[in-house]
């Protein structure tokens, strides 16, 4: 896959699908996540509704720049209120979008993240809003420290310390995606081990995770600069998401001024195959709309 070096140093892995012609959605992933999690049959749906699609690794995860040198963040202080060891912020991960962006020539392009990858887009179209088209955040949250509130199970999956070997830290994600995932698709045993080895093998570094968490925690509500965003925007959301809870969902599109709000029952922290019929379509929509406004 190719490479994008930014001009912070920073390097990100990225792959492109569909005609470059068409116009540019960018998707970005969530907390730990490689771009692989964006599964390629979800980005080919994408891009036959009429897309280039490009999904790519953040900072901190998949192949892309780890930022393991020097002091690491301390967890619980910065789950405290002490934000002094964290090492960058959501704004820093929606600049290495935009970066990504300037490296593929692309001014403007359709934006659509999930979980934290829905944090960074929402932050892309605040601090960058001629860069983006459309936005859709799905299974995420403004950051308000109150909706969007996991349960304790959850988090104990978000805060798991790691494990050593790879049958381990397959086994581990596979127990992490049991508890987060949706519970009216749930996904076979065989279906949940052959992702989960294909992400391990891809990369197995998890030691980026901490760095993100912190990122996270240390960010401002984005809520009062939401209420500025004019473009047309999509919030997706699973009811039984128990990671990010529906309200966060809920808070986001009452913080966007027209934003369409679509709610799916029984859809927890994951996009089961079962509802991209669904979802990929209502994608295609918001940006479709965002494409009409700038012809006229």
């Amino acid at each position: 896959m190719p490479r994008a070096r930014l001009g912070t140093g920073i390097t990100l892995e990225y792959e492109t699908l569909g005609d470059p012609s068409r116009p540019t959605m960018l998707l970005v992933m969530g907390l730990g996540a490689q771009l692989t999690s964006w599964d390629e049959r979800f980005c080919r749906e994408l891009a036959d509704h009429g897309f280039r699609v490009v999904r790519y690794d953040n900072r901190d995860a998949g192949l892309s720049t780890f930022l393991d040198d020097g002091p690491q963040p301390d967890l619980e202080a910065v789950l405290g209120g002490d934000h002094s060891s964290t090492r960058y912020r959501i704004a820093d991960l929606a600049g290495d979008a935009v970066g990504l962006l300037d490296a593929l020539g692309v001014e403007r392009a359709h934006v659509v993240g999930a979980s934290m990858g829905g944090m960074i887009a929402q932050q892309l179209v605040i601090d960058h809003p001629a860069r983006v088209l459309s936005l859709c955040s799905i299974m995420s949250l403004p950051g308000d420290g109150t909706s969007g509130q996991p349960t304790p199970e959850a988090l104990a999956v978000l805060l798991r310390p790691a494990v050593a070997g790879r049958e381990a830290a397959i086994e581990a994600s596979m127990a992490a995606a049991r508890v987060i995932g949706s519970p009216d698709y749930p996904r076979s045993d065989e279906e949940l081990r052959a992702v989960t080895t294909a992400t391990q093998d891809r990369s197995s570094r998890r030691d980026g995770v901490s760095r993100q968490i912190a990122a996270v925690v240390a960010s401002p509500d984005r809520t009062a600069a939401l209420r500025k965003v004019t473009v047309p925007t999509l919030v997706v959301h699973g009811e039984a998401d128990p990671l990010v809870d529906v309200s966060g969902g809920h808070a986001t599109a009452a913080a966007v001024p027209g934003a369409s709000l679509l709610t799916l029952p029984g859809m927890g922290h994951d996009l089961p195959r079962a509802l991209w019929p669904q979802v990929v379509p209502a994608i295609a929509a918001n940006a479709h709309a965002a494409d009409a406004a700038q012809e006229h």
